[in-house]
């Protein structure tokens, strides 16, 4: 959305695209409290992990992790972008993320180059490293097996490393499958996100309209109508409602309201095929 269409609406940003800023994000009681969660275990590491449909905010609730662990002193937050790499890409990603020069054909140097720096960055700060990863349900279980051998210490004593884990219902299968349960079974932190009902969502509209500088933006009828049309669905809810604005825009409607979005999202009824002429 241009400049032009914010300045019309008195919007900072469009409150319904991904990107909008970290603090803007709507958090829910239940995101919060698994965050409250995962910092309160920052001293001793392991693994959590976010499940849930798409749609129902897994990666907002990552970015809202990330977001509040990045602003304590000397914590070391990464995330891993590729999660289907095998072992090798694996271990190439994995030094980058926390700067370490790894040869993949040199697995136990790597092995041991990653827990030195883990294990100095718990002398210095007494914190955990944290490893996100999104999508996680597409990691190979071969290199989930040498993340829960790299984070290990002490005969499984002591963790190096804390992991949060998201994906959706695939993920807690796969853990509780034979060759993965040793993982699945040390997950402590776990949330799994459901759908949301309809004061959840108008809840969340309302923060993003306030947070984004225009909480008049819409009409309470409409905010009802959107809500109940999202099927317990965020990104349904934020694909109705980008798709409303960006039909105002263009026609410079001054508030969104249920006569734009019937207009906008009716199905027009077929037309019936002419009668065979006798």
């Amino acid at each position: 959305m241009n400049a032009k269409w914010l300045s019309l609406y008195g919007l900072k940003y469009n409150p319904f695209r991904p990107d909008i800023p970290c603090d803007a994000l709507f958090v829910t009681p239940a995101v919060d409290a698994f965050c409250r969660r995962v910092e309160f275990g920052l001293a001793d590491g392991g693994f959590a992990m976010i499940t849930g449909d798409p749609g129902t905010g897994k990666s907002v609730a990552l970015r809202i992790l990330e977001h509040r662990l990045r602003k304590q002193p000397d914590l070391v937050v990464a995330t891993l972008e590729r999660p289907v790499g095998r072992g090798s890409d694996f271990y190439r990603e994995i030094g980058e993320l926390f700067g370490v020069s790894l040869q993949p054909h040199n697995r136990w140097g790597g092995f041991k180059a990653l827990r030195a720096i883990w294990a100095e960055h718990i002398q210095t700060s007494l914190l955990r490293p944290v490893l996100i990863i999104d999508e996680a349900q597409e990691m190979v279980p071969n290199v989930l097996t040498e993340l829960r051998l790299l984070a290990s210490k002490e005969l499984d004593a002591k963790a190096l490393l804390c992991v949060v884990f998201a994906g959706d219902g695939r993920l807690p299968e796969r853990f509780r499958t034979e060759e993965l349960l040793p993982l699945g079974s040390r997950i402590r932190r776990r949330v799994k996100l459901e759908a949301a009902s309809r004061d959840e969502l108008a809840a969340c509209l309302d923060h993003l309209l306030a947070t984004a500088g225009a909480p008049q933006l819409m009409t309470t009828e409409l905010r009802t109508t959107l809500a109940e049309h999202s099927a317990g669905n965020y990104r349904v809810l934020m694909n109705l409602a980008d798709e409303l604005l960006t039909v105002a825009a263009e026609r410079e409607i001054p508030r969104l309201d249920e006569k734009l979005f019937i207009e906008t999202f009716a199905h027009p009824v077929p037309a019936r095929p002419a009668g065979r002429k006798r």
